[in-house]
């Protein structure tokens, strides 16, 4: 299914990429909504081709501060992500060069930073390097957003790679009430929008009915081998 060569792609300037990372040992990285917060905080914050103050941002931000932190100087272009409980994904491009390596770098120290401090730990976080795959087909494009905004069916108990989903308004309905991902931003519900570079993804989509359709049909049909080459678990 998935190419394990393709692991340790480099990124390159003007291209996307399926970004990935999970706690070392599977454990969980987010442990409460407020570490939630923090990492979508981050996403932000180290957004940006000055330097970071890692000491500077120890602090929890609320879920109203998100609204008020603007993009200066932005390295990538978040398109799409998810927040699982012991992982997360990433679906981004590269607008400077080494923009990704220096985002990501940022990323997981600052947020491994915020983590220790918290729940006084020490030691690495994350399970190793992040995997980056780069999108390569037009069919990457429209089918991994929708391979990253079902992931939290998977908290619902759902086995989306092994059986089809009979209740598809059940699942649905549950996808709207999760708000850690961009999948509201796309059914035309703001709810990050000034993390999100939405651009791309709302000409493949068309319109928010039209992403829901579709999102609608992959369900249905349970059709991951579109994504296969692109997906990391």
């Amino acid at each position: 299914m998935y190419n394990k060569k393709m692991r340790r792609t480099k990124p390159g300037s003007g291209k996307i990429y399926h970004i990935y990372n999970r706690g070392v040992e599977k454990r969980n990285i987010f442990l409460k909504d407020s570490d939630r917060i923090r990492f979508l905080y981050s996403l932000l914050v180290f957004n940006n081709i000055e330097n970071a103050d890692m000491e500077r941002h120890y602090f929890e931000p609320t879920i109203s501060k998100l609204s008020e932190v603007g993009l200066r100087n932005p390295i990538v272009k978040i398109m799409a992500f998810v927040l699982m409980p012991n992982h997360y994904h990433l679906m981004v491009e590269q607008v400077e060069e080494n923009g990704i390596t220096e985002f990501m770098r940022k990323l997981g120290t600052g947020y491994t930073n915020y983590f220790n401090k918290k729940y006084e730990r020490v030691g690495a976080l994350f399970q190793g390097k992040y995997k980056a795959i780069a999108l390569t087909e037009e069919r990457h494009f429209k089918y991994l957003p929708y391979y990253i905004h079902l992931n939290p069916l998977e908290i619902a108990g759902y086995m989306l790679k092994k059986e089809s989903i009979s209740d598809t308004e059940k699942a649905l309905a549950f996808l709207e009430s999760y708000r850690w991902s961009s999948h509201l931003d796309y059914l035309g519900k703001p709810n990050l929008p000034n993390l999100l570079d939405t651009k791309l993804l709302n000409e493949v989509f068309e319109t928010p009915t039209q992403y829901k359709n579709d999102i609608r049909e992959w369900l249905n049909e349970n059709i991951y081998d579109e994504v296969g080459d692109v997906a990391i678990d």
